[in-house]
């Protein structure tokens, strides 16, 4: 199965701050705020919700595609993702440009607040999945990108009847009404937190009845209390997993859809695409930053199957990986 990860790839810049955001905010007070945040510790890691969820599902065997725009500055990053058995044929640098930025600020709580330069991001659109039929993709997943292209590789799989994971995450507050509502309506499948959800129901007029009768699956993230998996005319309830310890929630979403799509190319059942989510995500909060936890397919399960009883089902995982001398858990 062919999987091509579209969306941002950009450079992360994370920053912790000693402090709760909540105790600078003034009551009364919000229209004119002036603050600034002195911060512990700054880092810089490769980050971007496309190889993001890439990362993950190499590590769980597969060879998943990215396909994205860059600036002059990313070919030490390319280099680091073919080594994790990482397609980037697609990734195509833009001259004069750098590559998209994301700055995040982490507070005691976990609360943040972020900005993001687009950089070479802004010429995603130039893209097109056409110079990419060749290589028959399976699915292709949407996420947070140009609006445009995101729109634009919306229409794309809809004409060339590719199914597609429809991810608008935080574009749902930058791409037009008409452009979220064709992404959701021809989607196979549509993946939001909480209060995304709640703002795509908003600025598309989709009631949720509307929306599963359209998708195959709404898996919903609800940070620390799970995730709901909506298929089949059935609501299945995703616990978390426990961490050992919790060093960055940045990037455990991406995780989780990256565990998630492999249960799902599996053809494993809801609950345990689900689970397998939830495991791929506590191994990601377990990491400062997005691309650096690392396990081998057999940790994942052996770890997997101490919290949830799949009846052996991961065994097929396993199974799997060692008949097709896939490279998973490359660190």
């Amino acid at each position: 199965m062919t999987i091509i990860c579209t969306g941002s790839i950009a450079y992360d810049y994370l920053m912790t701050f000693p402090g709760y955001f909540k105790d600078h905010f003034i009551e009364g007070h919000l229209d004119k705020i002036s603050l600034s945040f002195l911060v512990d510790s700054m880092i810089r890691q490769k980050g971007g919700i496309a190889p993001n969820i890439a990362y993950t599902l190499a590590l769980l065997g597969e060879r998943p595609m990215v396909m994205g725009t860059v600036g002059e500055d990313f070919e030490d990053y390319r280099t680091w993702l073919e080594s994790k058995n990482i397609d980037t044929t697609f990734v195509k640098v833009i001259p004069g440009e750098y590559t998209a930025s994301f700055f995040a600020n982490t507070d005691l709580s976990n609360s943040q607040i972020a900005s993001f330069y687009t950089g070479a991001m802004a010429h995603a659109s130039r893209l097109s999945l056409k110079d990419t039929i060749c290589k028959n993709p399976d699915l292709v997943v949407i996420s947070p990108n140009d609006p445009k292209a995101m729109d634009l590789l919306a229409i794309e799989c809809q004409e060339l009847k590719i199914p597609y994971l429809f991810d608008p995450s935080q574009q749902v507050v930058r791409n037009k009404p008409e452009e979220l509502r064709r992404g959701v309506e021809g989607a196979r499948f549509l993946f939001v937190n909480e209060y995304e959800y709640e703002l795509l129901r908003k600025h598309t007029q989709l009631s949720e009845s509307d929306i599963l009768n359209r998708v195959e699956f709404l898996v919903v993230t609800l940070g620390e209390q799970g995730a709901c998996v909506y298929a089949d005319g059935h609501k299945y309830c995703i616990p978390t997993v426990k961490p050992g310890k919790i060093l960055d929630p940045t990037g455990v979403g991406d995780a989780f859809r990256g565990g998630f799509l492999k249960g799902y190319r599996m053809k494993f059942d809801w609950q345990t695409c689900g689970q397998m989510g939830a495991m791929a995500a506590t191994y990601c909060l377990e990491h400062r930053g997005t691309q650096n936890h690392s396990f081998t397919v057999a940790e994942f399960v052996a770890r997997y199957q101490k919290h949830f009883d799949d009846q052996g089902i991961l065994n097929t995982l396993l199974n799997a990986n060692n008949e097709n001398n896939l490279p998973g858990g490359i660190g």
